[in-house]
């Protein structure tokens, strides 16, 4: 039987030699490959195929290694390794989808048996049958608005519940959940199981979004899972998924792929994250953040209320001087008083005088007619005095009272008072008040403030209280 591998002047080992040899009774792997492969160089030679990128990667060492899938929609693929020469001279992307010319030679690749072409050249065709349908509802999408920043909604400031939808089964939602523990312990997750790849995915997406909604139990949503090719994240490009992400009522944080990877679920979303990782850290606060904002937000309290509780014992003060010495201004009042009936007085002399002279001519009855005015002019002062003396007196009861009740406002600010009640005030040794179990650390000496004395005291153990506890 005719060796259907055996090619006129090449041997079981490649080289060219001369007429083929017998085939030996049975080949070692590594002989009959090598035979295989010099087969198809003889058969094939320079060969040059059409095709589409899929499952593209580039080696650290410059080398770039990908699959070419038939275009025209065959189930043909063909593995493909384009060295580092030949990928530094080629100019054409590595991108899933597109559809390229290659040009090189058909090789075995002995290590795991396969047949791969070793590409020389690439030139680009276009766009990938897959490639040309994401761009295509793409421009539908946006032109309804979908992808409109103006849509985006901001993430709640602070993040109480997180959804994620992703597979249990992949390495993105261990990501997730350690970076939301180390960052913010607080965040609680809810994971709602989806797959993720695979043409029943979109379905089970546009599901788990739907529970998401139905249980409105989260405020931010975390729609991830890891890289791939352009096929391995198509269903994130399904028009389904992104119209059931654009309804959800909650704000959705996107981490598919990795940064250079870009899906219709990355435009829709409120927020797109490079990585599942990046979309964790982005979607809750870190804690240290929160409690800085926390302390920050107690000491301007407590600076507003110290404030106000100044400028009040100032007008209290400024309203005790000013009503100090009632007496004072009683007198002041009463010498008022004093000089208007002086005044008064004088003028009724000199109205009398005026009177007498006038009186011999005007005879006994102007007399007479002069008497009863100045008795009922002496009587009108006399009510206008007693009239004035009563409201006096009046105005410095009523300031008297007004006085009181700022003593006693002020007596009730007395921080003494609230001592003797049975209340007891913790300060450090220089003097700053303790209000929170978060000041203090076993072993650190404090003094306490009583009514009638201080004392000196030591922390043995700080025991936050439960409430406190859960808010941490």
């Amino acid at each position: 039987m005719a060796d259907p591998f055996a090619v006129p002047g090449f041997g079981p080992s490649g080289g060219e030699r001369g007429p083929a040899p017998a085939r030996p009774s049975a080949w070692s792997v590594s002989a009959l490959l090598l035979a295989a492969g010099d087969a198809l160089a003889a058969r094939f030679g320079a060969v040059t195929v059409r095709g589409e990128l899929s499952g593209s990667t580039r080696a650290s060492s410059g080398h770039c290694y990908f699959t070419l899938k038939d275009a025209s929609g065959g189930a043909g693929a063909l593995r493909c390794a384009m060295f580092k020469r030949a990928a530094a001279l080629s100019n054409v992307p590595l991108q899933d989808g597109l559809q390229v010319e290659l040009r090189g030679r058909l090789a075995v690749y002995e290590a795991r048996g396969e047949l791969q072409m070793v590409v020389e050249s690439m030139q680009r065709l276009g766009a990938g049958q897959l490639y040309e349908e994401f761009l295509r509802l793409r421009a539908r999408l946006a032109a309804e608005g979908l992808f409109d920043p103006a849509r985006k909604r901001p993430l709640p400031p602070f993040v109480r519940t997180v959804g994620v939808v992703t597979s249990t089964a992949g390495a993105a939602l261990h990501d997730v959940v350690a970076t939301l523990a180390r960052r913010a312990p607080h965040v609680q997750v809810i994971v709602y199981p989806s797959l993720v790849q695979g043409a029943d995915a979109p379905a089970a997406l546009v599901a788990a979004l739907a529970q998401v909604e139905r249980r409105n139990e989260v405020d931010a949503v975390l729609v991830c899972r890891g890289g791939g090719s352009l096929e391995d994240l198509w269903a994130f490009n399904d028009e389904r998924v992104v119209r059931a992400l654009d309804k959800l009522s909650r704000p959705v944080v996107s981490g598919v792929g990795h940064e250079t990877d870009v899906t219709l679920v990355d435009l829709v979303a409120d927020l797109r994250a490079a990585t599942p990782t990046a979309a964790a850290e982005a979607v809750a606060v870190e804690r240290s953040v929160v409690l800085e904002a926390l302390t920050a937000s107690a000491r301007r309290l407590s600076a507003r209320v110290e404030q106000r509780l100044q400028a009040h014992a100032q007008r209290l003060d400024t309203a005790a001087a000013r009503l100090a010495r009632p007496a004072q201004a009683l007198g002041a009042w009463r010498q008022r008083v004093q000089r208007l009936e002086a005044r008064h007085a004088a003028a009724l002399r000199a109205r009398w005088q005026a009177l007498s002279r006038t009186q011999e001519s005007l005879g006994v009855q102007l007399a007479r007619v002069g008497e009863r005015v100045l008795a009922s002019r002496r009587e009108r002062h006399q009510a206008l005095g007693a009239r004035f003396v009563r409201a006096a007196e009046r105005t410095l009861t009523r300031h008297a009272d007004t006085l009181r009740r700022h003593e006693q406002a002020l007596a009730n600010l007395d921080p003494q008072r609230v001592l003797e009640r049975g209340y007891t005030l913790l300060e450090s040794p220089d003097g700053r008040a303790l209000v929170s179990v978060a000041a203090l650390r076993a072993g650190q000496d404090v003094v306490a403030v009583l009514h009638d004395g201080r004392a000196e005291l030591r922390v043995e153990e700080v025991r936050p209280s439960q409430t406190d506890e859960s808010r941490g």
